[in-house]
């Protein structure tokens, strides 16, 4: 396989907790030698270590603070620190405001607040943030989600790759996604909720996000547990006229 090939590796996409064979959201970006941990939730510290180790990794990029998004920092934290791995630097960590006191929060066991900077060297985001990793140039946007959350684009070599992380539809992931390679979209809900405020897609969701920005191919990912992955599927395709695939665990994506 070509390394200089800019991809996407599915760590694992259920939710709201992992399945025996299915960890909750994480990615493994890659362009060439350069690789991202796109979401750490629970269980896929495992899978990623069948394509790098912890201090491979260029960075880390979280979309919000909710655990099936990030709870493997916790133990990637004692990797870092505290096993056979060996930093020469801490791990570049961009996510939410707050990101270093939630996981020392958890981490500190005595009155010395646990020392999460010297396994991650935190960036919070904000809304348009930008940053370059390697040749992977990345721009996140808040979205909808009720909590502080984003959405990121990711651009190399003229080719692009936006994960929606968890959102309701909105107007800054539509933009974000503009004419986009791919879009990794979520579609927890089987239906929009009623009465309470909305911060996930439906399947009907994604396809229309992914065509309202002119989306060359969507992938649908963090599938709720009232919907199987082919309902999910043609719920989208049946809104969506480009290709429409499932973020299976384990399944390896070419962007462009």
């Amino acid at each position: 396989m070509n390394d200089e090939l800019f991809r996407l590796t599915v760590l694992g996409c259920a939710t709201p907790y992992p399945s025996v064979d299915n960890p909750c959201s994480g990615y493994l970006v890659s362009h060439g030698a350069t690789r991202i941990w796109v979401d750490a939730g629970s269980g896929t510290l495992g899978p990623l270590q069948r394509h790098v180790q912890l201090d491979e990794l260029d960075a880390i990029w979280i979309s919000h603070l909710h655990a099936d998004h990030c709870a493997d920092l916790l133990t990637a934290y004692y990797g870092a620190l505290y096993a056979d791995i060996r930093l020469t630097a801490p791990i570049p960590l961009y996510g939410p405001e707050g990101i270093a006191d939630r996981l020392a929060g958890f981490l500190t066991n005595t009155s010395a607040r646990s020392p999460v900077e010297s396994a991650f060297d935190v960036t919070e985001l904000h809304d348009g943030h930008r940053a370059s990793i390697g040749p992977l140039r990345l721009t996140s946007r808040a979205v909808a989600h009720g909590v502080p959350a984003f959405a990121a684009r990711i651009d190399a070599a003229g080719r692009s790759l936006v994960y929606s992380g968890d959102t309701a539809p909105c107007t800054s992931l539509t933009e974000l996604a503009e004419g986009c390679d791919v879009l990794l979209c979520e579609a927890e809900n089987a239906q929009a909720p009623i009465e309470d405020e909305r911060v996930h897609h439906t399947p009907e969701d994604a396809g229309d996000t992914a065509a309202a920005a002119r989306a060359n191919r969507l992938i649908v990912t963090h599938i709720g547990r009232f919907l199987t992955p082919q309902q999910a599927v043609a719920r989208a395709a049946a809104r969506f006229s480009g290709p429409v695939d499932y973020a299976a665990p384990g399944a390896t994506f070419s962007i462009g």
